[in-house]
């Protein structure tokens, strides 16, 4: 495992509530190094995480990211992957990969409520071969896992699913186009080839 799990904020804290036993033996008896059985069939049931990055100068963003069931692949015990589809170009999360590699990943079951929290490095290779793995996908991120490990679910609030959103790309399917990007801000700035981009005057 890479590093400490805590530093002195936490122990502060830890101290203050007199936690730190607990924190300890949860650091020793739940916290792994490498994804178990059942994390991987968890991981790969979910159709949603938060990934939280942060800048080059340490300045943090959480993002939410959404697919089918399975978009987020368990390569190997240490090792998972998922698609970047396309979203407004901004690409915070995963520029902020690119010169900050560590990120944070929050999967949770809204249904049945439970949580596992994932900790690794991240990096983009544009010439990844899973890359044709997932329709549509711009690239792909793997993320090589420094901790993993469970989060109490009490506090979590129970949903249920209604629907998956039609925009997730899918295979022999036309992924429809979103109404903000028709909007008269957006329309004129889109790149080239987007399918809602004006159509290029000859």
């Amino acid at each position: 495992m890479t590093g400490e799990l805590f530093h002195e904020g936490n122990r502060l804290l830890q101290d203050r509530f007199d936690t730190r036993r607990l924190a300890d033996r949860i650091d020793e008896k739940l916290v792994a190094d490498a994804i178990s059985d059942g994390d991987r069939a968890f991981i790969e049931a979910r159709d949603m995480f938060f990934l939280a990055s942060c800048d080059e100068d340490g300045h943090p963003t959480c993002s939410y990211k959404g697919g089918d069931p399975g978009f987020v692949r368990v390569l190997d015990a240490r090792t998972v992957a998922f698609p970047n589809y396309d979203g407004n170009g901004m690409y915070l999360s995963t520029g902020n990969v690119l010169r900050h590699p560590d990120v944070g990943m929050l999967f949770i079951d809204f249904e049945n409520p439970s949580r596992v929290r994932l900790e690794g490095r991240a990096s983009i290779d544009f010439a990844d071969p899973l890359v044709d793995e997932w329709a549509e996908a711009q690239f792909v991120v793997r993320v090589a896992v420094t901790r993993v490990y469970p989060n109490c679910p009490r506090y979590i609030h129970r949903y249920t699913l209604v629907e998956r959103s039609k925009f997730v790309p899918r295979q022999a399917q036309e992924t429809p186009v979103p109404d903000w990007k028709r909007m008269e801000w957006a329309c004129d700035v889109l790149p080239a080839g987007d399918p809602a981009a004006p159509p290029v005057e000859p």
